[in-house]
């Protein structure tokens, strides 16, 4: 009889078959993390949402406990959306958050528009943004003017 050695190793059957599992798992799993990505992104436009609404309300605070009066006309300039306080006598000094938001272009990104004060959500990549969400301060208040104020958790004033 002669001596056989079997050799272990994997048929290409086998191969082809968990190649064949492995890009169904794969084609289940990559819409669902593209859309968990989309969620984290909202939440994100949401989060600096609140966080602007907050800094205002403690601002407006603060000032009053100092007894200064003067109404908050901006929340930043340049590429920060949101770097400082402004005021009747221009620039406070003072953070609105404590890592400015930088004026971007992509899905749920900030930019603001500095001659009438408006800043914008932009829900999408258009480049005419026409699919954005509008805030104008005004009053010392962080309102929604147009757009789907209500994905972010805000109302059309």
């Amino acid at each position: 009889m002669k001596n056989i050695k079997f050799k272990k190793a994997f048929t290409m059957i086998e191969l082809v078959f968990v190649i064949v599992i492995i890009g169904i798992l794969a084609g289940v799993a990559i819409p669902r993390l593209a859309a968990t990505r989309d969620d984290a992104e909202l939440t994100k436009g949401r989060t600096v949402l609140a966080s602007i609404r907050s800094g205002l309300s403690i601002e407006r605070q603060r000032r009053i406990l100092r007894g200064e009066f003067s109404p908050i006309t901006a929340v930043g300039s340049g590429a920060n959306v949101f770097g400082n306080f402004f005021d009747s006598n221009g620039d406070t000094g003072i953070n609105v958050l404590e890592y400015p938001e930088l004026s971007e272009t992509k899905r749920y990104h900030w930019r603001r528009v500095d001659d009438n004060n408006t800043y914008f959500c932009l829900t999408n990549l258009c480049d005419n943004n026409s699919s954005r969400i509008e805030f104008q301060l005004s009053s010392g208040r962080f309102l929604c003017k147009s757009g789907s104020c209500n994905m972010l958790g805000a109302v059309v004033e």
